[in-house]
């Protein structure tokens, strides 16, 4: 992804923590990149430290999407890139699932990349830019609670791959990062919501037990990959899903309790 005069340009969305912060701060000398969020005091601390352009706002306006693409392409001429990575999950059993947080999951997880992606799309077919989702590893294997959130996102990486499939031949390039347990506010928040450890450390631990690396991940890491695939060095990935999970997806949980063969 090369600008014509001067650096590449890129949204970032939920640019405020967590992964996408990661990936203003991997991308702070190399790009121009706009950060957005709901979240004004997060967004500036992060604009601080990276030089990116904060901008204040709710995913699901979508007036306020359309209209950031718009003044970001007037100033700065143009547009390489577009990280998909704003997220909520509202953890709550299928029974007892209200309809308007069904509601709310999808439409920041799912519609709201949809109508950005939309926007953007004339843009980045003129600078045959990148689009890189933030999807996670939720969207092919789940767990109690999470059904909105695996739904949407299970939809937001096959949103990506039709995506890639109808503009490919026209120079965009769309793929999938898809998280494991990765350490940051959202994590943290659902790890103070379930009864195990004593502590964020040990609860933590206790989730990434069967975890082939034993661990969960950095936001910086999950960002280096967003950075691979914003990249020219990934010029012939495309419609790609890249787990960024320690191992967690090659492993069958149960088989590590098989006696003679367990690992854990």
């Amino acid at each position: 992804m090369q600008a014509d005069n001067g650096k590449p340009v890129v949204i970032v969305t939920g640019g405020g923590s967590g992964i996408g912060a990661a990936v203003a701060e991997r991308l702070a000398n190399s790009h121009h990149i706009i950060i957005c969020g709901r979240r004004k005091d997060a967004l500036d601390t992060v604009a601080a430290r990276t030089g990116a352009h904060p901008v204040a706002m709710d995913v699901t306006d979508h007036d306020a999407t359309r209209l950031l693409v718009q003044q970001t392409v007037e100033r700065h001429g143009r547009l390489d890139g577009l990280v998909l990575n704003a997220g909520i999950i509202l953890s709550t059993s299928i029974a007892d699932l209200a309809i308007t947080d069904w509601e709310h999951q999808i439409a920041v997880n799912l519609t709201a990349p949809f109508v950005m992606t939309q926007a953007a799309l004339p843009h980045l077919l003129a600078s045959r830019g990148a689009v890189v989702a933030v999807s996670s590893v939720g969207a092919v294997q789940t767990g109690p609670g999470i059904s909105a959130y695996s739904a949407a996102k299970a939809g937001l990486s096959q949103f990506i791959k039709c995506l890639a499939y109808e503009y490919a031949r026209h120079g965009l390039r769309a793929n999938v990062v898809a998280p494991g347990w990765i350490r940051s506010e959202m994590a943290d928040e659902e790890m103070r919501a379930l009864p195990i450890g004593t502590d964020l450390d040990a609860a933590y631990a206790k989730v990434s037990e069967h975890v082939p690396q034993r661990r969960a991940g950095s936001s910086m890491e999950a960002a280096e990959v967003v950075a691979f695939l914003l990249s020219q060095a990934a010029s012939f990935v495309n419609g790609a899903v890249y787990a960024v999970d320690g191992g967690s997806l090659v492993a069958n949980s149960g088989m590590t309790y098989v006696d003679g063969l367990s690992v854990a």
